[in-house]
């Protein structure tokens, strides 16, 4: 691990860096999406009023990683889920520990908000970042649907 590694939440003035890691995230999945839904989720993400947060990993010099994630109600839990839903470490630095650190973060956070759980889904054939998920959570036997 990188010993300079910082996280902290996303301000104003990491949006070309968030832009760059954004872009590289929505294409390793393939997922183009219109400017616009971009645009609304940083809006989102630098709106208090919206429980969608957004956390950044530095190397020293540079954001390498971003990391968004929500609270919501639960029907199984007195206090909130914690959805991590987006996760991208550039993959220059990939398997050097900062993906493990936003992850972290995020169990910190919800720790401090009471969550009874931290999930997340990423296709099965993501080797690279499995092999991290094995190591600091619990692959259920949920399958997801979606529409």
């Amino acid at each position: 691990m990188i010993a300079e590694a910082v996280v902290r939440p996303l301000a104003p003035q990491d949006r070309t860096d968030w832009d760059e890691l954004w872009q590289g995230y929505l294409t390793f999945y393939d997922e183009p999406l219109p400017n616009e839904i971009s645009e609304r989720t940083w809006a989102r993400l630098m709106d208090p009023q919206f429980d969608m947060n957004g956390i950044c990993v530095s190397d020293g010099t540079r954001i390498v990683g971003i990391c968004h994630y929500l609270f919501h109600p639960s029907t199984w839990s007195e206090g909130p889920y914690c959805y991590l839903e987006d996760l991208f470490v550039d993959p220059n630095v990939r398997g050097s520990g900062f993906g493990r650190k936003l992850i972290e973060a995020v169990y910190e956070a919800a720790e401090a908000r009471g969550a009874g759980r931290v999930y997340w889904a990423t296709q099965e054939s993501n080797e690279t970042a499995r092999r991290l998920y094995d190591r600091i959570a619990t692959l259920t036997p949920f399958v997801q649907y979606a529409r």
